[in-house]
């Protein structure tokens, strides 16, 4: 790349940045005949280790429990985890015709992973932007994914190649944002929430993880990385705080074992559900249909 191209390249991003234009749109990726998806929710984070997968599976579970149909689709090519965690580790995806049909929990969950279409789970995805991209287009093209009342969408971090491709193509209705309590959090929870925003996609609200161990003898909470910072980032980006999770180490063996959507305890962050739900809802409601 010469001079010229540097500095064409950096205006156009200033531009972006500052608001003279909008990043260009491709058209949005089309469902096929054996996909019915009503609603779309993102699980994004400003950062990788929060635990974006751990709050994908968990909306996953109690939307399930509640008797909706749900998938999860993870977007997450280089680290994928979902399936491990919702015991199909070692499982593949089949196709049938030119459609590829994902994987089904126990608990009926439908799973379309990266890792459920290499030959190893361990293999490295080794690829550039554009064939990742690519792969979620096929993710959602050419998958039948059935009738689904919630498909889940497990991001990876930052604001790079595939949350663009995301927001840009999928029908995203809103996203659900994971932090954890460092100091760094509000920077980096802000540069989601910015993209979200400059790509026209809601913010459901912001999940704190990681934000204390419960004490097993006396339930005292203790803060191993200082307090909460929920409320406080939650008001200075105008988002709603919908929860925290705990340091459980027997929820991440759960995760390690496969068994996570069984041994997963309810209840634990109820307002982030709702706020899926009720974001459905208000879909619905334009829509003119019913509630899913």
């Amino acid at each position: 790349m010469d001079q010229s191209e540097r500095d064409q390249l950096r205006q156009e991003v200033d531009e972006v940045l500052h608001g003279q234009k909008q990043p260009s749109e491709p058209a949005g990726f089309q469902q096929n005949d054996y996909s019915n998806i009503r609603h779309v929710v993102g699980v994004c984070s400003g950062k990788g280790g929060v635990g974006k997968s751990l709050v994908c599976g968990i909306l996953a579970v109690e939307l399930a429990r509640r008797g909706a149909r749900v998938g999860v689709l993870d977007a997450d090519i280089t680290g994928p985890s979902i399936p491990k965690m919702l015991g199909l580790s070692g499982q593949r995806a089949r196709g049938v015709d030119d459609l590829i049909v994902p994987n089904r929990t126990e608990g009926g969950i439908e799973v379309m992973s990266a890792n459920l279409v290499l030959e190893h789970e361990t293999d490295p995805v080794i690829w550039r932007g554009p064939v990742v991209a690519g792969a979620i287009k096929q993710f959602w093209e050419d998958c039948a994914w059935g009738e689904l009342d919630y498909l889940l969408v497990d991001m990876p971090p930052g604001t790079g190649d595939v949350p663009l491709t995301v927001f840009q193509s999928l029908p995203v209705e809103g996203i659900v944002i994971v932090s954890s309590p460092q100091d760094l959090v509000q920077m980096v929870v802000g540069k989601a929430v910015n993209m979200a925003g400059m790509m026209n996609v809601p913010v459901l609200g912001l999940v704190e993880n990681m934000s204390y161990v419960a004490c097993p003898h006396c339930d005292e909470k203790i803060y191993p990385y200082g307090p909460s910072r929920l409320e406080e980032t939650a008001a200075a980006l105008d988002v709603e705080a919908l929860g925290q999770l705990p340091i459980d180490p027997a929820l991440a063996a759960a995760c390690d074992a496969g068994t996570f959507e069984r041994d997963l305890p309810e209840g634990l962050i109820p307002n982030a559900v709702e706020a899926v739900v009720r974001t459905a809802e208000f879909y619905d409601a334009l829509r003119g249909g019913e509630g899913a």
